[in-house]
C-alpha cells in the first residue's frame, strides 16, 4: 500500500520548509519510499474526517497498510524503525538517534515557538517589547548547550540520522531570528542539512504546491 501523507493545502509558510509534513517528506526521501500527499484546507481539518485521523485538526498525518499515525515525532520515528537509513544498528547508536529525536521536540523546540508566538501573536501586545528580550534568551540558553555538544563536529553521534533530520528541522524556524547565526557551527550545522538530496526534494516537494496559480 502506498504511503500516504497529509499537508496544507496552502502552507501558511508558503512552502518556505516550515510546515510540518516537510519533515516527512524529507524522512521518507532518506529511505527513499515513494509516498502521495493529501492535501487539506483548514476547514478541512476540522472536519470529522480528518479528525479521525489526527484529533487535534492538525497536520501531517501517515497512512500505510492499517498504520494511521499523527504527530511528527512519532512518524519520523517510525519511518526510521520501519525503513533502514535514518537509525543506526548498533544498539546504542541507535538509542543515542532516538534521544535526539525527542530532545529536538520537547527540550529545544518549545523556547523556538514561544519565541514564535511572541513575534507573530503578540507583536502589538503592550508587554511584548519587554518580554521579547526574555523569550531571546532562553532559546540562547538551549542553543549555547547545543552548540557546545556539537563542536566542529559533523552531525551530533556519528552519521547523520533521524535526531539530525528533526534537529535541524526544528533549528530552521530560527533563521528569521538572526539567534542561528550566532551560534556558526549550528548555522553550518542546518545549511548540512539542507545541502542533503533528500531534503531538497523534500522542500521542492513542498514549494511546488505552494507556488501561486
Amino acid at each position: 500500500m502506498t504511503i500516504t501523507i497529509t499537508a496544507f493545502e496552502k502552507s501558511p509558510d508558503g512552502g518556505k520548509g516550515l510546515a510540518r509534513d516537510t519533515r516527512i517528506r524529507w524522512a521518507l526521501e532518506e529511505v527513499g519510499q515513494p509516498y502521495a500527499v493529501r492535501l487539506v484546507s483548514f476547514k478541512a481539518m476540522k472536519e470529522p474526517a480528518h479528525l479521525a485521523l489526527h484529533p487535534f485538526g492538525q497536520i501531517p498525518t501517515y497512512e500505510e497498510d492499517g498504520v494511521a499515525i499523527f504527530e511528527t515525532g512519532a512518524i519520523v520515528f517510525h519511518i526510521a524503525q520501519r525503513f533502514a537509513g535514518l537509525l543506526p544498528n548498533d544498539p546504542a547508536a541507535r538509542a543515542h538517534a532516538i534521544a535526539w529525536i525527542f530532545a529536538a521536540l520537547n527540550t529545544v523546540e518549545p523556547p523556538i515557538l514561544e519565541l514564535q508566538t511572541a513575534v507573530l501573536l503578540d507583536k502589538d501586545k503592550p508587554w511584548s517589547a519587554e518580554r521579547l528580550p526574555e523569550v531571546k534568551d532562553r532559546v540562547r540558553v538551549r542553543l549555547k548547550q547545543l552548540s557546545a555538544y556539537l563542536g566542529d563536529a559533523e552531525w551530533l553521534d556519528g552519521a547523520f540520522s533521524a535526531g539530525d533530520l528533526m534537529m535541524a528541522s526544528v533549528l530552521l524556524r530560527l533563521r528569521a531570528s538572526g539567534l542561528l547565526d550566532e551560534f556558526p557551527n549550528l548555522a553550518a550545522y542546518v545549511a548540512r542539512g539542507e545541502a542533503r538530496p533528500a531534503y531538497k526534494r523534500a522542500f521542492a516537494a513542498q514549494l511546488e504546491i505552494n507556488k501561486p496559480v
